[in-house]
């Protein structure tokens, strides 16, 4: 969360960062946890999210809630964001 602005965000370049602080419980099924609580911060503006665990159920949901652009991007936990992630990122932005 927090600790990424202190730890990530230096390394990679980037200013200080807005967090979005998820709920205490993680709820149960085929949504990511995560999700709606990133719907509701994001408020219908465009967002990017990276993560290990996105999954098509994730992504239909942004679809029919989510009234702004946004980007789900599944990374490989094994290997991090690549070269390549970050393309894909730079170029979805770049079309924004």
């Amino acid at each position: 969360m927090a600790d990424a602005n202190e730890v990530i965000s230096p390394l990679l370049g980037l200013p200080e960062l807005p967090v979005v602080h998820w709920p205490d419980s993680e709820e149960e099924g085929p949504l990511h946890w995560k999700t709606r609580g990133l719907i509701d911060w994001a408020a219908g503006r465009s967002f990017v999210w990276v993560d290990d665990e996105i999954t098509n159920v994730d992504r239909a949901w942004v679809s029919a809630h989510h009234h702004g652009q946004a980007l789900l991007h599944r990374v490989d936990p094994r290997r991090g964001l690549t070269h390549t992630d970050f393309v894909v990122i730079a170029d979805w932005l770049a079309q924004l």
